[in-house]
């Protein structure tokens, strides 16, 4: 072979390697990829039904339900309501009333199946997304009262 054929093969050898690591990196990026959704976005459906993806809102007063290990609660942004299933010991912090971000994925019935919950660890933090959401919610609900209301 002439110096320019081998030449040829490395640099053709290279780019497919270097395509094929790229695809690698991509492939584990897209498969560790968790996306964060509202209540409210995950009951318009804009939610994967077979994909781990997080929701992020208030734990509803009232709505928490306790059996041996599993758990089931309600997660709002004051406008929709989710319902959340999972087994296993809950946070310290976790209450009625106070935020949530739970991560699992939805069944057949639009019920999350939580493989994981936290719970906020400080009054004033809550994720971008929740507090946005809840914000809309009440201006929402504002809205509709002065609308009522004359």
């Amino acid at each position: 072979m002439k110096p320019r054929q081998k030449r040829f093969w490395f640099i053709l050898s290279a780019v497919l390697v270097l395509c094929l690591a790229a695809t690698f990196v991509l492939n584990a990026f897209q498969s560790n990829l968790v996306f964060f959704f509202t209540p409210s976005q995950v009951f318009k459906g804009e939610a994967p039904k077979n994909r781990l993806f997080r929701i992020g809102g208030m734990v509803k007063e009232g709505t928490l339900k306790r059996g041996n290990d599993e758990i089931e609660f309600i997660v709002t942004d004051f406008s929709n309501d989710v319902v959340v299933h999972y087994t296993g010991l809950l946070p310290d912090l976790f209450k009625e009333g106070r935020g949530v971000v739970a991560q699992g994925r939805l069944n057949n019935e639009n019920v999350m199946v939580a493989t994981e919950v936290l719970a906020k660890h400080d009054e004033n933090y809550m994720p971008p997304e929740a507090k946005a959401a809840i914000d809309k919610a009440a201006v929402e609900r504002a809205s509709k009262t002065l609308k009522t209301n004359p």
